[in-house]
């Protein structure tokens, strides 16, 4: 298991859109264990693939609590295959955009089919933070980012603000 670098706004890769995974072997499983160590390392709740670089329909995410047993979820190729019309508004944040956070409202709960770190086809019904989790990750492999849904000027400002951060970085 490898720590790998998560890549940061303004990195055009965050829009590309993930390919599927054709089949889930050692590679996927070894890819899925890095994307582990990675976001708990950083430390976050959900890792899309292409957040270490890696164009592929896959996200790892954890999201027990502090004291609660963890319980890492692997996620190959996902689809919803419904979602609620109620909705849900929860902060969040994103591990390639550092210690900026928004609220932004999703809908509440979802249906996702999906394969697991052994390749068999799972379908969950998933509400709360999970849902959240899952639909901020699904975005990432679609090229979009959870800024993608909040105002204009917002999004433009944040936008902004790490392209000079890169500039500064890349002078350094």
């Amino acid at each position: 298991m490898t720590k790998r670098d998560i890549i940061i706004l303004p990195d055009p890769k965050l829009r590309l859109v993930s390919e599927p995974v054709a089949s889930v072997d050692d590679a996927v499983r070894q890819l899925a264990d890095d994307m582990l160590d990675t976001m708990y390392d950083a430390p976050g709740i959900g890792l899309a693939a292409i957040q270490i670089g890696v164009p592929t329909r896959m996200l790892v995410l954890d999201v027990a609590r502090e004291g609660e047993t963890p319980a890492p979820m692997v996620v190959i190729n996902p689809e919803v295959v419904w979602e609620s019309d109620e909705r849900s508004v929860y902060q969040e944040g994103c591990l390639s955009i550092p210690e900026y956070y928004e609220d932004v409202e999703r809908p509440q709960r979802i249906g996702l089919r999906f394969l697991d770190r052994e390749g068999a086809q799972r379908e969950i019904e998933a509400d709360g933070l999970l849902a959240t989790c899952l639909q901020h990750e699904i975005d990432h492999l679609n090229g979009v980012l959870f800024i993608d849904h909040i105002s204009k000027l917002k999004r433009d400002r944040v936008v902004k603000k790490f392209q000079k951060q890169a500039r500064l970085t890349e002078k350094a």
